[in-house]
């Protein structure tokens, strides 16, 4: 696993002071550019599912929709968009969830998910956790189960593994950065 961490590593970019002095964003622009390496990721991303049966994969806007999408191929699986608030046509059911510097809302089709769907959700990254957990109590609100959550990237000095654990969720993730 070493190996295949690092060579993630590699195929992501650091970007310093962005979007604010302090801050190393985390770009895998870079790695989705990367055939080799997106490959890797959705391979490596989906091992940890094999044989399991999974209904469907929810993915939080943006990044989350392209490894979300690639990920519930692999599994045989129908893609959920979890989206900013506005953005969906349909009837759809919203949660309020905490950003590092306030409040947004995210929602779902009120249809997406059927009670007792296993749901795994996908993003590129878990920081501070709050689109993660609010994405996990939308999906529960509806009745789904969430069986898992995986990431790209895990800041875990932010804490947001810790914080969907704490509500019982699985969470895997490829690669680590210490900071922010």
């Amino acid at each position: 696993m070493a190996y295949v961490e690092n060579d993630l590593v590699k195929s992501i970019r650091s970007i310093p002071d962005y979007p604010k002095p302090g801050i190393i964003f985390r770009d895998i622009t870079t790695l989705l550019g990367d055939a080799r390496a997106f490959r890797r990721a959705v391979d490596e991303l989906v091992q940890n599912y094999a044989g399991m049966k999974v209904d469907k994969v929810a993915g939080m806007e943006a990044r989350g929709f392209i490894l979300g999408g690639a990920v519930a191929h692999q599994l045989s699986a129908g893609f959920v968009p979890i989206r900013k608030k506005g953005k969906l046509p349909h009837e759809t059911v919203r949660i309020a969830y905490s950003l590092e510097y306030g409040v947004d809302e995210m929602e779902m089709h009120v249809d997406a998910v059927q009670p007792g769907e296993k749901v795994i959700l996908v993003d590129d990254l878990i920081a501070t956790g709050g689109t993660a957990v609010g994405a996990t109590k939308l999906l529960r609100q509806i009745g789904a189960e969430v069986v898992s959550a995986c990431f790209v990237i895990d800041l875990p000095d932010l804490g947001g593994r810790a914080k969907l654990e704490e509500l019982g969720v699985d969470v895997r993730t490829l690669v680590e950065f210490s900071g922010h």
